[in-house]
């Protein structure tokens, strides 16, 4: 096209955004083959219009008697529009603004909802101009999912104006969650039991299954409780080698470490204490569920109470903030020739601290005193240690607390049988943070007896 100092009308279309983008490729096509230099845009609208390629005399969509002419010289796309008059935007339907290059048509992945502003979406839709702020605030941004039932958070939907909806609102959050049943979580209640209070919002009962490294657990989320925060625990328990082992749970829950024990471990045998009836019964089912029934005995009842003696090889005492109190039943139940291992969970406090820690200790075996030989060397434990060689390292409150606890745990089965035992840290492991400056740990203790000189 020659440069001239007059405007000259080019037939030029002008769409809607979502076909700006076909007429682009159409364009880029045309333009090889003509002395066409790019899109305009309209000063109107500010949308972009396209030459072209073929038009009717006339055209009833938009009104426009004959052509739709363009100032083309003064209205490239990136330039300050002339003051020339321009074409009005194309077509009957209302206006929307056309994509530029500050404002392309968003793709496909882009337009995609999440969850989270779907069902803040559905919830603006359902009250309307009662919608505000304070009510999107109180909107959840993240839940748990139990297959069909939904778990919301205990600071959700709070505000007396969700109240005045009844069952149309916990419709409107399942279907906008792609759930049949709804369920918001509270505090745990201070009953020593670790109970949820957990209200069931939509639908007949809480049951639901969770798969964890293949092993499956059935509960009713609103009697127990699931943390998916030890997922870490229990592969590491998984991991551990217990063939040929005899294991006691003292604080077992639906299953969460006893499963692990015998499913992936390869334990012989294992003696699960529960106290509460609704763990109790989510227990034995999935032991049923899993196979395992025939290798476990359900003691359902306060362990400190519990009648066995010498028959572990292994204890778990997963109970936080502290198993302290089961320390003696542990001991007690522990074989007394061959003694075995602790695996004691606890809530550690680590005061913060601006400046570098001290230096960092390695996650290697600390031995009692009683556990050196005539040598000073240190006993060796039979536990795997491979994560220690790796170079983890663990925190000067974490190693205080590990070594206070080995030595009270030594006193309590010296003081027990009536002669020496060693106890040797094979491992201190940081499963997740509790609250602020708290982590829930787990001590690894084996505890031998001190053979006769």
């Amino acid at each position: 096209m020659e440069a001239r100092d007059t405007p000259i009308p080019v037939p030029a279309l002008a769409t809607e955004p979502r076909f700006a983008q076909c007429l682009s490729l159409a364009g880029s096509s045309w333009k090889r083959s003509s002395s066409w230099t790019g899109a305009t845009s309209c000063r109107r609208c500010q949308g972009a219009v396209w030459p072209c390629l073929c038009w009717r005399r006339s055209s009833p969509s938009c009104g426009c008697p004959r052509r739709c002419p363009v100032n083309w010289s003064g209205s490239r796309l990136g330039e300050r529009p002339r003051p020339e008059p321009c074409c009005g935007v194309v077509g009957s339907q209302p206006h929307v603004p056309h994509p530029s290059p500050q404002n392309p048509v968003p793709s496909r992945a882009a337009r995609r909802q999440t969850p989270a502003q779907k069902l803040r979406d559905e919830l603006q839709r359902l009250l309307g101009e009662s919608w505000s702020e304070e009510l999107e605030r109180d909107v959840p941004h993240a839940w748990q999912r139990h297959k069909d039932l939904v778990l919301l958070s205990e600071d959700s939907f709070k505000a007396a104006a969700w109240e005045k909806l009844g069952p149309v609102l916990w419709e409107t959050v399942a279907s906008a969650l792609g759930a049949q049943r709804l369920a918001r979580r509270g505090r745990v209640l201070p009953n020593g039991m670790r109970s949820p209070r957990v209200t069931l919002l939509l639908g007949q009962d809480g049951w639901v299954e969770h798969v964890d490294n293949g092993i499956r657990y059935t509960f009713d989320v609103t009697k127990c409780m699931f943390s998916p925060g030890n997922i870490t625990e229990k592969l590491r328990v998984a991991s551990l080698p217990c063939s040929g082992e005899v294991l006691v749970d003292l604080y077992a829950g639906i299953g969460y470490f006893t499963l692990p024990y015998l499913v992936h471990a390869a334990a012989a045998f294992a003696h699960a204490c529960e106290w509460n009836s609704h763990a109790v019964e989510a227990l034995r089912r999935n032991l049923v569920l899993n196979g395992v029934q025939d290798r476990c005995c359900v003691h359902h009842g306060d362990n400190r109470q519990l009648e066995l003696r010498d028959v572990a090889d292994r204890v778990n005492l997963g109970l936080i903030p502290s198993s302290e109190e089961g320390w003696p039943v542990a001991c007690r139940v522990l074989k007394k020739r061959t003694g075995g291992i602790l695996h004691i969970h606890h809530n550690v406090e680590t005061l913060p601290t601006t400046v570098p820690l001290q230096t960092p200790v390695l996650l290697a075996e600390q031995a009692s005193p009683e556990g050196k030989d005539c040598n000073g060397e240190a006993w060796h434990p039979m536990e795997d240690r491979e994560k220690e060689t790796q170079g983890a390292r663990i925190r000067p409150e974490w190693q205080r607390w590990a070594e206070g606890t080995a030595a009270r745990i030594g006193g309590l089965l010296a003081e027990l049988h009536g002669q020496p035992w060693h106890t040797s840290i094979l491992h201190i492991e940081a499963v997740k943070s509790y609250a602020p400056h708290v982590h829930h740990l787990v001590l690894d203790l084996e505890c031998r007896p001190t053979l006769p000189t």
